[in-house]
């Protein structure tokens, strides 16, 4: 859900400007951490939960499960009235106190769940989602959803929308970008770090979009979605139920129908699993007036059949739509909602509100806040984060990292340059934001006497029409190397950005080309929101990097690759693919009957193009070089129950110390279903000396090995499985151990 209001534009006034990080004021971390109370703690919850829903009215129960933002039509007064349980978009300290301030002037005193989207930063930006999955590094991800938990926590934020665990194999979908790729095992590491990271730095975090959004039919947004139910369980919902495990205090529901039944309205997946299988104990939200569309989608005739239907099938809190406020007291008084069931949705979102802490937490600290926001220590992380999520796709005749012999590169690209408080996710919590354009970055790193010109090229960063193109090809022509800035900005990214075309949009290619023809190396830096078809720049420039938009620091993370005070380590966490006809195309394929062996016509193959993605799914070079041998397992034969242990040597053979992200793949060739070619199962970042080997040791559960049928029930065969070692998914080193019955 993205934020639909403008709210941030005051937060500059409101937080102050200052044009250096400073120092944060000590804070100790278990002061501000949230999640689940235990034990006694959690039974005398429920106690007072009783206590207080005995003492509510039907209003103040309806007012519990009501979710509105700042903007045109908000009414202060309806919190005085206890009618009112969340409110979001509220992100200027001050603003949030006098809506703290006026539920004490409500009758039951009950304090409000305040969200807003805070998705990748609050006032200090770290990369995109899918960025910080680039850096394959889970304690930096948990790391960066801290610091955005705890500035948004300090401005008096108790909840984000946060994380995305949607899996999307399309990258014609525009949301990609808040997820973590396309491998569920790996999404699944990121969303339990980035739940533990938001509320370890104080906000509740919402696991979404409960479930299938990803999978839009075309890549496009808010299509419905068809996932088997074996799919289902084994794609699309392992992010979830990690995210849960992590501690995830709220779900929301996604937009879509899944198989023909919206989400919203999903009893089977609301209440069937989620809460009685899983057993969660918090609340799910709905998504942006997602409980009114219920009528669009055809299953309601009204709001009134629509509020009645998305509460019995599990939605507790109705956002921004307005029709549990409007409808949902007379469908209770009518008795086609009983109150059993109201007061269980109240009972969730007040055991949240309790576990929170928000009762007796004093107000926001509107003094104090200020110098909470872009401390040194949350920009530290954040070029951290912005370093490791630098993907080097194409390093022909290692170009980069620039030489000292280049005395002049030009910076093309109104892109290098950012615009002010210009956030690509959502506009939530723009505050001190201070963002080093790439020009000034790299002439700060290159050798003294080196020249840096820059020509924005086109009128904004969007880069839909040129400024003065040839301004931009008489300073490439008279340099040495050309640094062109290129992607995707402004309307190109995010929710409703879904595209059918994947290359450069506007007219950059057009000047990429120019810049080729100059016959001056181009080394091709990428911000983009999803993964491009990079088929012709593949061919034609010298170097590509690839980033996902790097947040506060990401130019200047930019500049420490190309100039090589930082050796590149991200990895794809999603599969580049080499024209849209591919798509979906993904390494975790299953196998076919007729596969790939000569290419002739009767095979599975296209009779126009590759099978295979153009830079696959965990692929990444560096400037140093790397090399596996001797893969073995300690046993060549473990029960299915048991835990198998595989060992491989990584050695770093290059000139300069490096990350390496050491990956292991399995696979199943013979079992009661037919299997995927290559499963991740495990990996480690691990940094090696020129010149080091180091043993790594990867313990795999065998019992996380299986997969889901038909319907729905998991089950571990027993026979032989490949296990494939390496740098990527495309991993050739292999080892193998025999699963035997316990």
């Amino acid at each position: 859900m993205f934020l639909r209001l403008a709210v941030a534009l005051l937060v500059l006034c409101c937080l102050g400007q200052r044009p250096h990080a400073q120092p944060a004021p000590a804070l100790p971390e278990s002061a501000q951490a949230v999640g689940w109370k235990t034990a006694r703690e959690a039974v005398a919850i429920e106690r007072r939960i009783d206590a207080l829903i005995a003492r509510m009215t039907l209003p103040e129960k309806v007012g519990q499960l009501v979710l509105t933002g700042r903007g045109d039509g908000f009414d202060i007064r309806r919190i005085r009235d206890g009618l009112i349980g969340g409110v979001m978009n509220f992100v200027v300290p001050r603003e949030v106190r006098e809506v703290q301030e006026a539920v004490r002037a409500s009758r039951l005193k009950i304090p409000l769940i305040i969200g807003l989207d805070a998705v990748h930063g609050f006032s200090t930006y770290f990369p995109l989602p899918l960025g910080q999955a680039a850096t394959f590094n889970p304690a930096l991800i948990e790391e960066a959803a801290y610091w955005t938990g705890r500035e948004a926590s300090a401005a008096g934020v108790n909840w984000t929308f946060a994380p995305m665990v949607d899996m999307s194999r399309d990258p014609r979908w525009g949301r990609g970008l808040e997820g973590a790729g396309e491998d569920p095992y790996y999404a699944s590491v990121v969303a339990a770090a980035r739940t533990r990271g938001y509320q370890r730095g104080g906000v509740a975090a919402t696991v979404k979009h409960f479930v299938g959004y990803g999978a839009a039919e075309a890549g496009r947004d808010y299509n419905s979605t068809w996932i088997p139910t074996s799919q289902l369980h084994d794609l699309h919902l392992p992010p979830f139920r990690a995210a849960f495990e992590a501690g995830s205090m709220t779900a929301m529901a996604a937009f879509n129908a899944l198989n023909g039944m919206p989400a919203t309205a999903h009893r089977g997946m609301l209440t069937e699993l989620l809460r009685d299988r899983w057993k969660f104990k918090g609340f799910v939200v709905s998504d942006f007036g997602s409980i009114t569309e219920l009528r669009l989608h055809g299953i309601a005739a009204d709001d009134a059949e629509a509020a009645r239907k998305a509460l019995l099938a599990g939605i507790d809190m109705d956002m921004m739509s307005e029709v549990y406020h409007k409808h949902l007291a007379r469908e209770v008084a009518a008795g086609r909602v009983p109150m059993a069931a109201l007061n269980e949705a109240v009972r969730r979102v007040l055991r949240v509100k309790f576990h929170l802490g928000l009762f007796g937490r004093p107000d926001v600290d509107v003094a104090a806040a200020p110098a909470l926001m872009q401390t040194q220590a949350a920009r530290d992380v954040a070029l951290k984060a912005a370093q490791e999520s630098v993907i080097l796709l194409r390093n022909a005749g290692d170009i980069l990292p620039i030489r000292d012999s280049v005395r002049s590169v030009a910076v093309i690209g109104a892109m290098a340059v950012p615009e002010d408080e210009r956030v690509w996710t959502d506009p939530a919590g723009l505050g001190r934001r201070v963002v080093q354009p790439l020009p000034d970055a790299l002439r700060e790193r290159l050798p003294t006497g080196a020249t840096v010109r820059y020509q924005p090229a086109f009128t904004k960063a969007c880069g839909t029409e040129f400024s003065d193109k040839a301004a931009a090809i008489d300073a490439a022509a008279a340099s040495d190397m050309i640094v062109a800035m290129l992607g995707e900005d402004c309307e190109f990214m995010g929710e409703g950005a879904s595209r059918t075309q994947l290359g450069l949009p506007g007219v950059q290619q057009e000047l990429l080309e120019a810049l080729v023809a100059t016959g001056k190396p181009v080394v091709l830096v990428l911000a983009t929101g999803r993964p491009l078809v990079l088929t012709w720049a593949s061919e034609k420039v010298a170097a590509i990097v690839q980033t996902f938009h790097g947040g506060t620091e990401g130019r200047t993370a930019i500049a420490d690759v190309l100039t090589g005070k930082v050796n590149p380590s991200g990895r794809t966490p999603m599969s580049f693919p080499r024209s849209v006809g591919q798509i979906p195309v993904y390494y975790n394929q299953l196998p076919t009957g007729r596969p790939q062996q000569i290419r002739q016509r009767y095979e599975s193959i296209f009779m126009d193009e590759a099978n295979d993605a153009l830079y696959p799914f965990g692929f990444g070079l560096s400037y140093s070089r790397f090399s596996y041998a001797n893969a073995r397992v300690a046993r060549g034969s473990v029960a299915v129950n048991g835990t198998i242990e595989v060992m491989v040597d990584v050695a770093n053979t290059g000139t300069r110390d490096g990350q390496e992200v050491a990956q292991l793949y399995i696979r199943q060739p013979v079992a009661s279903r037919s299997r995927p070619l290559r499963e991740l199962k495990a990996f480690e970042k691990v940094l090696l000396r020129a010149g080091e080997t180091k043993t790594l040791l990867f313990r795999l559960d065998a019992a996380q090995l299986g997969a889901h049928d038909d319907e729905g029930r998991y089950s571990v065969d027993a026979g032989l499985v490949e296990i494939w070692l390496g740098g990527s998914s495309r991993a050739d080193l292999k080892t193998q151990v025999m699963l035997t019955k316990s």
